[in-house]
């Protein structure tokens, strides 16, 4: 009898909500369980009519440390050490900082990644589909103070994050597509400490 039970368990469907909460609990376990995190990226930015292609590399350490080291353009730096955020653009010879929770740059969202990763905490309501070994959810912010509308996730079977696509209040989009993704691999933490070019002066901006 036990084993007929055992049985008839293994082949009982599996609801969408279920699903969706196996996958979003993957995603969870994966990157919760994570210190490290190193990957290249691919940044595609839509605003005002414009397109714009950047790529690099992104290193991160938890808690509250990330760093995005552009190859193109080349040069072009985003750091955080956990409490302050600082960006530097060649192009303008100029280096500003601000406190990482008053920064709205859409980096903000993959701050998931550094800390304890809770989708039901953060996000109000889901909608997903499958696409072979892909699960794209669309997740909604539970805060209508937060900078964005919607974020989407492409997510592997594994519960890697391939794509992040995040749709702005002001009707920006910004897509993150994630290659070549290792888990803790030994960070050296003189990488989230911002050391600004000679000459350049580091701004402090704040919210108004």
């Amino acid at each position: 009898m036990r084993r007929l039970l055992t049985i008839a368990l293994l082949f009982t469907p599996v609801t969408g909500a279920q699903e969706l909460g196996q996958i979003l609990r993957r995603v969870e376990q994966r990157y919760n369980r994570a210190r490290t995190l190193e990957s290249g990226f691919e940044q595609r930015q839509w605003a005002q009519g414009r397109r714009v292609v950047e790529a690099g590399r992104l290193v991160l350490r938890k808690p509250g440390r990330m760093r995005w080291s552009y190859t193109q353009p080349e040069g072009k730096l985003f750091v955080s050490d956990g409490q302050w955020v600082y960006f530097y653009s060649p192009l303008s010879g100029t280096a500003e900082k601000a406190r990482l929770k008053e920064t709205e740059d859409f980096r903000a969202p993959l701050a998931f990644l550094l800390g304890r990763l809770d989708f039901q905490r953060d996000f109000a309501r889901f909608e997903w589909t499958r696409e072979g070994t892909v699960r794209r959810v669309r997740a909604f912010p539970k805060s209508d103070k937060a900078p964005y509308t919607q974020v989407d996730f492409e997510v592997t079977e594994e519960g890697q994050i391939v794509r992040l696509l995040v749709a702005g209040v002001d009707g920006s989009r910004t897509e993150f597509i994630f290659t070549g993704e290792r888990l803790n691999p030994p960070v050296d933490d003189g990488q989230f400490r911002f050391q600004a070019p000679p000459g350049v002066a580091v701004m402090e901006v704040s919210e108004p």
